[in-house]
């Protein structure tokens, strides 16, 4: 058997015992007897059983990315973030158990590659909202506020038992989390629309191709600063 057979074979079964029985039951004994292989077999082909772990994930997540990459963008990039939402909590409730693996084993400073992949996703929502002019707070900042309010509601809503959950919850977090990081078209409020114009600068910093790279490094700069000082806006008497 090549050693690519072996490995789809080894993943296989490790995905079946993970739906199965959650990350617990995914044990080297277990996958060998499933896989019918030796566990040198599977520690030459993966570093660790951690290495194994996201392997798993990152499988399991691919038909989850193509279908949130593949959503057609609209001309209203806010609403686009809504529909990447919802894409998110059904992929939980309909996986929890891979979900659970993804982002339920929180490891200082390491992000696994399929949640890592996920981010990059979001990241580039955020980043059209930005440029857009419709962000109040820094792209940074609004994807770790989306990313921890879709997961948190993603694990309460499975935590939940399917005929008891109320998926109003979702939409109530949704729109909420949305409230906090996005302005209306077109903001009234001098500060927000300070905020606002700063972080869409920041976003097309490096979109503004007759700049070179030293200037638009420093035009991210002064956006930052910009940006730390809560929009720069003073009054008469400052």
């Amino acid at each position: 058997m090549s050693r690519d057979r072996t490995r789809q074979r080894i993943l296989e079964t490790a995905a079946d015992l993970l739906k199965q029985g959650g990350r617990d039951a995914v044990s080297t004994r277990a996958v060998c007897l499933g896989a019918g292989v030796q566990s040198p077999t599977i520690y030459r082909i993966f570093r660790d059983k951690d290495d194994l772990l996201d392997a798993v994930a990152s499988r399991g997540f691919e038909t989850y990315l193509a279908d949130k990459t593949g959503l057609e963008q609209t001309d209203d990039p806010v609403a686009d973030l809504r529909r990447g939402w919802d894409l998110h909590i059904g992929f939980g409730l309909a996986n929890p158990a891979l979900y659970a693996l993804i982002y339920g084993d929180a490891r200082v400073g390491v992000e696994s590659p399929a949640a890592r992949q996920a981010s990059a996703v979001l990241a580039g929502q955020i980043r059209r909202i930005a440029e857009a002019g419709r962000l109040r707070v820094t792209e940074s900042a609004a994807a770790h506020l989306i990313h921890s309010a879709g997961c948190g509601m993603t694990f309460t809503l499975i935590s939940i038992p399917p005929d008891e959950r109320d998926l109003g919850l979702s939409a109530m977090a949704r729109e909420s989390a949305i409230a906090a990081i996005t302005t209306d078209a077109t903001p009234t409020d001098e500060r927000t629309q300070l905020i606002s114009l700063a972080v869409a600068m920041r976003a097309v910093a490096p979109q503004l191709t007759r700049l070179s790279p030293t200037e638009q490094a420093l035009l991210v700069e002064w956006m930052d600063r910009t940006l730390a000082a809560g929009g720069g806006a003073t009054t008469a008497s400052e």
